[in-house]
């Protein structure tokens, strides 16, 4: 098979807002979170192949595991043939981080071999199974600025968010089962009635979309006593500058808006001068 690959970028995010309604039936979270894209992005081809083929920069990611691989079993079975295509991963979103790569990834190849393979298919028909494949995966299908609710299967587009620069810290913290130790540390008085969501979306409608003020995410109440060091750590930003700061996600990535990309590379240079792993980002337009 010969044909030049299809590139797409798979944007990382930020929960501008994460609020837990409660506790659902099923035992999973009922959530109301606004999710941005950033520009920090992993960079996949693909390329027609005789079978599906896997290839990352990153050796580790390249099994049965990886999202984006399963992705393409799904759609291949919807597709009711065994289709074939190579897969290159070039990854720069952190791993593990709470900056959603592995789900951008699943949802960009999706998209990608719904192109591919000539398929047709809407983002409506691909999202049953984003949702499948985990809460994070049916925004990407989508990107820009949304409205996240229920497991993260409802999500409903908004205008645009935040026209500034935000610097984003990864400390080198690492938790296994992270997500769900995070979620099995919330306490019933945390839950809340998604208010600080919902000022968000009307401070948006409005036409105002730098409302830092109205950031926030429950996470932030836990990860002191989730992850080791992390007040330690926190203190160490906002010593450095950082301010206010919020996980991404459930962390242990860190984020803080800043004033403009100028003061943004003043505070980079001050983390990579500290060790600190920093990213400087802005808000992706949905379609970009």
């Amino acid at each position: 098979m010969s044909g030049e690959p299809l590139v797409l970028p798979a944007y990382g995010k930020l929960n501008l807002t994460l609020e837990v309604l409660g506790r659902r039936p099923d035992g999973y979270h009922e959530v109301r979170s606004v999710l941005q894209t950033i520009d920090l992005h992993d960079t996949i081809a693909f390329a027609p192949a005789p079978a599906l083929e896997l290839q990352c920069d990153r050796p580790e990611l390249q099994g049965a595991a990886n999202l984006a691989l399963q992705a393409a079993r799904l759609l291949q079975g919807l597709a009711g043939d065994a289709r074939g295509a190579r897969i290159t991963i070039r990854k720069r979103i952190p791993i593990a981080a709470g900056l959603g790569g592995g789900s951008s990834d699943a949802a960009a190849t999706l998209l990608g071999l719904n192109r591919l393979w000539g398929l047709g298919l809407a983002v409506g028909d691909l999202s049953p199974l984003a949702a499948s494949l985990g809460s994070d995966v049916p925004f990407f299908l989508h990107g820009g600025t949304a409205l996240v609710e229920g497991r993260g299967g409802v999500v409903v587009p908004l205008p645009a968010g935040p026209r500034r620069w935000f610097l984003v810290a990864r400390p080198p913290i690492e938790l296994p089962a992270k997500t769900r130790t995070m979620y099995s540390a919330l306490k019933p008085f945390m839950f809340s009635q998604g208010e600080l969501t919902q000022a968000l979306v009307d401070r948006l409608f409005q036409g105002d979309p730098a409302a830092a003020d109205l950031l926030g995410n429950i996470f932030d109440l836990v990860a002191p006593t989730v992850y080791p060091g992390f007040d330690e750590l926190r203190l160490r930003l906002v010593k450095l500058g950082l301010g206010p700061l919020h996980l991404a996600g459930a962390g242990p990535a860190l984020f803080a808006p800043v004033a403009d990309e100028t003061a943004g590379r003043a505070l980079h240079a001050r983390l990579q001068e500290e060790g600190l792993e920093g990213y400087l980002v802005r808000p992706v337009a949905a379609g970009a």
